[in-house]
Order: structure tokens, then sequence, then C-alpha cells
């Protein structure tokens, strides 16, 4: 099943989520610095590209493309306990490279 966004708005709201999500991890690293320490070292960038990836939708300057968004090179990196919402960050790049999801229901 191809749960991939079918607008432009659903595909806005997943990055507006992964912005969420960035923030309740920097918060969880400032709480618990012990065991989610490694967060550290790649949430500046990580905050940084997706917050690119927004203001360039905002500003109309953003294009789908076949490769993956410079994000990537820092998920693919992290297991999911340091990194719990991978799979949000998986899917805006499965949108960013093969567009929104315009099969019918």
């Amino acid at each position: 099943m191809d749960t991939r966004p079918k607008t432009a708005e659903q595909y806005v709201e997943l990055i507006n989520q992964a912005l969420f999500e960035i923030e309740d991890l920097r918060a969880a690293v400032e709480y618990d610095e012990d065991s989610m320490g490694g967060a550290v070292e790649f949430l500046g960038q990580l905050e940084a590209d997706v917050g690119a990836l927004k203001q360039a939708m905002l500003e109309g300057r953003y294009q789908f493309g076949n490769s993956d968004l410079p994000f990537m090179k820092i998920v693919e990196r992290q297991d999911e306990r340091v990194l719990p919402f991978k799979y949000l960050l998986r899917m805006i790049n499965a949108t960013h490279r093969m567009g929104l999801n315009t099969e019918p229901d």
C-alpha cells in the first residue's frame, strides 16, 4: 500500500510533523542527555535540512526530484532508538523522489 500523501497540503503537513518531532527529540535530549546524547551530533543539521525544505516549498522553489533529500544521509546512519521518527523522514523522501500518490483510493 502506498502511503505517500495525495496532496501538496498533506506533504507540507508531513514536513511540519517532522519539524515538530525534531523539537520533541531536542527536548528529550535536554531532559536525558545520557541516553539520547547521540542525537546532539545530528539534530542541528537535520533541523536545518528539513527547515530548508519547508522554506523552499513556502517560497515556491521546491521541485520533486529523483535523488534523496540532503537529510537522508543523517537518517540512514541513525538507529530508530535515537531517531524514532525515521519512518516519517523516509516517507518525506519517498514523496520527494516519486511525487504525490495519485493512485485512486
